[in-house]
């Protein structure tokens, strides 16, 4: 019998840059940046430079465990260098899977949100249908193989990394740079203490740029993996702060804070008509369609990657039971997305994944420390300070959903107790009776299993 054919199509730096830029954009520019001014106001622009700061110090121990350990199964395999095969490193993963799960509804619907006003205003309710369109596309794509992935994530980024630029300078030149007052204070935080708001403002804003940890799982499909996984981190979170905070200037320029509240779900649209007319709010419309599309192809990509590498280290159920399905975890993949976004609205999805982002953030960083001192060079005051800053964030972000939408502490509460009770049921019925768990499969140095 012939062995298998094995894919050895590998992604180049571009291709992974590519997809990280593509999921970042995708949410980060055109959904977040009016749930944002929501909660700060004109300093809206302010807050993503602050996300940024606070990303480059969590990028850190992602590098360091990209350099030391490249893998398909990203930040799953870092984890479980961390702490072990077990319940722990399987919860952590399972919630840094859910809210890239979460990203991809996010996105999905930013997309329903944005086409939609090229139709009239009775159409208005069919936003999810069209997120659940994209997704399915996403899966028609996704099951088609690296090279078409990468040609269209390559294509897509692009186009809408070019569109966006000259969308942000143009809009800046015209509008000019903006007042920013800070005088804004949101309904949610009026009672209290004056800045809190802000921190709680950066969960969301450090969601724009989550994207990045996509890349974490290119570590088995990537030229290079060692030095190119971190070069594609890096320059990826690079990109998107520069695009981010000159559209975000350019939007506080064109639209009062009101307006852009008003318009939260398609801020950038709304932004473009003052300028550019009826005709420039079209092209970023559709600009906006472009992007969302590359971003839920990306998506959609790293997160199946990283649930099947689960199933393969064993810290998940066997997705091959059922033989009759293609790919198995990319199908699990699709449907949770698809029901998120029937489920929720934007911005509840987007507190929902930050909530679980960030919880993983503190795991990683913690396991990075705390764990393997021995085993990988590194600063250890980084990692600290990226803690403190996670559970400051965190926490005023939680407070602020406990005042003005408890709904989503109550979803988010739910969702992590029944991660950790599968992992805990399903890593204990694999525990032999000497107590240890033969949970990890075997990798090779570019993180592809060993049969």
């Amino acid at each position: 019998m012939k062995p298998p054919k094995i894919n050895n199509q590998k992604l180049s730096l571009i291709g992974s840059v590519s997809l990280g830029t593509g999921v970042m954009i995708g949410a980060g520019i055109f959904v977040l940046m009016g749930q944002i001014a929501e909660l700060v106001g004109d300093l809206f622009p302010i807050a993503f430079i602050a996300g940024a700061i606070v990303v480059g110090f969590s990028s850190y121990s992602y590098v360091k465990f990209s350099n030391a350990y490249p893998s398909s199964g990203g930040v799953a395999k870092f984890l479980t260098k961390a702490y072990g095969p077990g319940t722990a490193a399987g919860s952590f993963s399972l919630l840094m899977y859910v809210s890239m799960v979460v990203a991809e509804s996010l996105v999905a619907g930013t997309f329903g949100a944005y086409a939609l006003r090229l139709f009239p205003q009775e159409y208005s309710g069919y936003a999810a249908v069209l997120g659940v369109v994209l997704i399915g596309l996403a899966y028609i794509i996704n099951i088609s193989g690296n090279k078409i992935i990468e040609t269209t994530a390559t294509f897509t980024a692009i186009i809408k990394v070019i569109g966006i630029v000259l969308l942000a300078v143009s809009g800046l030149i015209i509008s000019g740079l903006p007042t920013i007052t800070g005088n804004y204070v949101a309904s949610s935080s009026q009672s209290l203490p004056e800045g809190f708001g802000f921190i709680a403002a950066l969960a969301l804003s450090i969601l724009a740029f989550k994207g990045f940890t996509t890349i974490t799982n290119q570590g088995g499909d990537i030229k290079n993996p060692h030095k190119n996984v971190g070069r594609s981190i890096i320059i990826s979170i690079v990109i998107c702060t520069i695009i981010y905070v000159v559209l975000a200037l350019s939007v506080a320029g064109a639209l009062g804070v009101e307006e852009i509240i008003i318009a939260k779900d398609y801020a950038l649209a709304a932004a473009a008509k003052p300028i550019f007319g009826e005709w420039g709010s079209i092209l970023t419309i559709i600009l906006a369609i472009i992007a969302t599309v590359s971003g839920v192809i990306a998506s959609v990509y790293s997160a199946s990657r990283m649930l099947g590498m689960l199933s393969s280290m064993k810290q998940v159920p066997n997705l091959n039971i059922i033989q009759k399905l293609k790919n198995p975890a990319l199908i699990f993949t699709v449907s949770l997305a698809i029901l998120l976004t029937i489920l929720f609205d934007l911005t509840r999805i987007a507190s929902i994944g930050a909530i679980f982002y960030l919880i993983m953030d503190i795991a990683i960083h913690w396991g990075l420390f705390r764990h393997l001192r021995t085993e990988v060079k590194f600063n250890p005051v980084i990692p600290i300070i990226a803690i403190v800053m996670d559970v400051v964030i965190l926490s005023a972000f939680i407070y602020l959903k406990y005042i003005n939408d408890p709904f989503v502490l109550i979803v988010a509460g739910i969702g992590i107790i029944l991660i950790f009770l599968f992992q805990f049921l399903f890593m204990k019925s694999h525990t032999d009776s000497d107590g240890n768990m033969h949970m990890e499969m075997k990798m090779d140095d570019e993180g592809m299993m060993k049969m």
